[in-house]
């Protein structure tokens, strides 16, 4: 297959370009840096693999959840590629890239994939792999670290653990991945199967969250109702 994958949803920023059994990949920082670097570095990989837009069988990108900017920055990007170039979409979930990426840096087949979400809080959502696919076993989800309930032994990968130490899942056993664009490479066959290939005006962000900030007066009246001492009882 000829495919261009990239994933901007985090603080790194990953691509990937797979032509046959050449595969091209770059790295690097992620967050409002990728909307200036993300198209550079895919048409360096594309001259370096020989290939034309319209050759790719598909663009595949991180639809989230994840950075609100990052996320933007992914989908206007591969909509405008696309639409260029006459090629349809396939929109992966952010963590089910990191599930795959997990699965080949871990050995993971069972698992709760669980990124920062800032905010005191994380996305979560579980992941379970056998005869070379994934199906989901927990639906995608927002919650406080410390609210996540995790069954006894299930590994918790993700980026989370590292911001929430202390009040994600503390009994379980934690693995660091994040999702990368390779991953969404191999997931692509798959999604593809399951019917994953969308238009490029249907390919839209995943959000979770209704808001994603807080304004500088609800943070303050957040502070100040917190540091008012407690009615006595009556």
């Amino acid at each position: 297959m000829k495919l261009l994958a990239f994933d901007t949803s985090t603080d790194q920023l990953s691509i990937a370009i797979q032509h046959g059994e050449r595969i091209w990949q770059h790295q690097g920082a992620g967050g409002a840096q990728s909307s200036s670097t993300l198209i550079p570095a895919v048409q360096q990989g594309m001259q370096a693999l020989g290939l034309r837009y319209d050759e790719l069988d598909a663009i595949a990108f991180g639809r989230g959840p994840g950075s609100f900017t990052g996320l933007r920055t992914s989908c206007a990007i591969a909509q405008g590629l696309a639409l260029g170039a006459g090629l349809r979409l396939l929109p992966i979930d952010t963590l089910l890239a990191m599930a795959e990426e997990a699965r080949l840096q871990h050995g993971c087949t069972d698992l709760l994939a669980v990124l920062d979400a800032r905010m005191h809080e994380v996305y979560h959502a579980g992941y379970h792999y056998a005869d070379g696919r994934w199906s989901e076993t927990r639906e995608l989800g927002l919650c406080a670290p410390e609210a996540l309930s995790v069954p006894a032994g299930l590994p918790v990968v993700g980026n989370a653990h590292a911001a929430y130490p202390e009040q994600l899942a503390p009994g379980a056993p934690h693995l660091h991945a994040l999702p990368t664009a390779a991953a969404l490479l191999r997931l692509a066959p798959q999604c593809i199967a399951d019917g994953g290939l969308v238009d490029a005006i249907d390919a839209l962000p995943r959000y979770i969250r209704d808001k994603v900030a807080k304004t500088t007066a609800e943070r303050e009246a957040e502070k100040l109702a917190a540091a008012q001492p407690s009615a006595p009882a009556a």
